[in-house]
């Protein structure tokens, strides 16, 4: 993992280029970026309730005192203080999630709104503002920036609406398509960032990745962890497993009645036994065990007794003597010739 230290004292930074401020001009940014004691960020109202100017006047002193700022001496002076943070965030990744770089760069919050501060001053530091596909984020190579943007919306598209993919397959498909991105940022690390800052993609509790508005990503509630649970066992539970495994696995507090109620209205499980559930995407179906007969048959042709018994544990958790007795209901089943089961008419 990387880690970044930087040289410089960020607060000492900022007091070097505000200095030559009139004293308004630097409050002003003061209180707009949280470089103060605080480290609390106003608005452009709070700031011109303060001193009784509205908030347009507001906006004026602070883009004044930013080019003031650019056109000073001591803007040059912490030239190396801007090329040390630019390598850092090409450490990271060259473009990421603004809240992801300043986690990196900042142990607390004064810290961060410092190193906010010489992104938003400096123009070899580009933002590109949120949106529905992507949070706020920051750039320092455009191209490469594009290529991600692109790249991540790809991905997003080539993910079909429930589907669930291992961290892997995710970061493998990712950086197939990154072609033509420069090779040193090609590590699991920055492309998880890159993948941090898709507001379509997400990841749920357990690792898999999908798009984040999907049961198996958004994990609202106990239905949804439920959901996970058996994905994760990868075969039927009793609904009394699912609520212990729901907070094992997770830390939640899974009421037993809840966690039953849940299931039985959720139209993603399939009640399969005695207070067993599974999920309908492995092929399980509901109805007695009768209707899951009458389905395989319906599906498959006819079939011996042994075939009809395999073929319904694929579907159900009941006792074979269970589907023999029902096959011997001469209302609902019958043999031809061939002493095959089929339904009867």
């Amino acid at each position: 993992m990387v880690t970044i230290t930087l040289s410089f004292k960020p607060r000492q930074v900022t007091k070097r280029l505000t200095s030559p401020l009139p004293e308004r001009a630097r409050d002003v940014l003061q209180s707009r970026f949280g470089l103060g004691d605080d480290a609390e960020r106003k608005t452009l109202e709070a700031i011109g309730e303060t001193y009784g100017i509205t908030r347009e006047r507001v906006r004026q002193i602070e883009n004044f005192a930013m080019q003031a700022i650019k056109k000073s001496p001591a803007y040059k002076e912490e030239e190396a203080s801007f090329a040390e943070l630019k390598e850092a965030v090409r450490k990271l990744g060259g473009v990421l999630a603004e809240s992801d770089l300043l986690q990196h760069l900042g142990k607390d919050e004064s810290t961060k709104n410092h190193i906010h501060f010489f992104l938003v001053l400096h123009d070899d530091f580009v933002k590109h503002k949120e949106d529905e596909h992507f949070y706020h984020r920051w750039t320092i190579d455009k191209e490469t920036s594009d290529r991600v943007h692109d790249s991540l919306q790809k991905l997003y598209e080539s993910m079909s609406e429930e589907e669930l993919w291992s961290e892997d397959d995710v970061i493998n498909t990712f950086l197939a398509q990154l072609k033509d991105v420069a090779g040193h940022y090609k590590n699991e690390e920055i492309l998880k960032r890159w993948l941090s800052m898709s507001k379509k993609i997400g990841k749920n509790p357990l690792g898999e990745w999908g798009k984040s508005h999907s049961a198996g990503v958004r994990t609202r509630g106990i239905k949804d962890y439920a959901y996970l649970v058996l994905r994760r066992h990868k075969k039927p539970l009793h609904f009394k497993e699912v609520a212990g495994e729901i907070s094992k696995i997770f830390g939640k507090n899974a009421h037993v009645a809840t966690t039953h109620n849940e299931l039985i209205k959720d139209p993603r499980f399939v009640l399969v036994g005695r207070g067993i559930y599974a999920l309908r995407d492995w092929g399980y179906s509901q109805g007695v065990v009768r209707d899951v007969i009458r389905d395989v048959l319906k599906k498959e042709g006819p079939l011996s007794k042994e075939d009809v018994i395999k073929k319904v544990l694929e579907k159900r958790y009941v006792k074979e003597n269970t589907i023999s007795v029902n096959l011997q209901n001469s209302k609902y089943f019958k043999k031809n010739k061939q002493g095959l089961y089929t339904s009867a008419k």
